[in-house]
């Protein structure tokens, strides 16, 4: 376990408690999502998703990412090379001996997986992301339309 993104240094617009949080996630999501946990790589159903819609926050459902801009990395896990505008955050993770960019949902704080800056054009980036923090709408419009 790398961090405790449910403390985090400023407060998200929503919260919970540990008690709250373990009642409305499975164990899976809740280790991910609430202690910074990572899922094996290859176990996620969304791993091979393609179809048209919107991957959400499993946990307070906030659109995270379009279809559109999901890639197959061969990480292991769901890869996206750009976010919705505003809706994830980022912090340093120190963890494992090394510098990497961890995300989270701007709304909740849930930790969602690593950003690196080894993704296809156009943005560069990599968000490698554990499929246990995303919830998949099939056929959702993109966010803001």
């Amino acid at each position: 376990m790398s961090h405790d993104p449910s403390a985090p240094s400023k407060p998200f617009p929503l919260t919970k408690t540990d008690e709250e949080w373990r009642a409305a996630l499975t164990p899976m999501q809740f280790a991910v999502l609430r202690r910074g946990d990572t899922e094996y790589p290859g176990t996620s159903p969304l791993l091979h998703e393609h179809k048209p819609g919107v991957f959400r926050c499993a946990a307070c459902g906030q659109a995270l990412f379009q279809s559109a801009a999901k890639y197959e990395s061969g990480s292991g896990w769901p890869s996206f090379y750009d976010a919705v505008d505003g809706a994830v955050g980022t912090r340093q993770d120190r963890a494992l001996g090394m510098l990497r960019t961890e995300v989270h949902c701007s709304r909740c704080g849930g930790h969602l997986g690593h950003r690196f800056p080894d993704g296809p054009e156009p943005t560069g980036q990599r968000y490698c992301i554990n499929g246990a923090a995303l919830a998949f709408e099939p056929g959702a419009p993109p966010p803001g339309t």
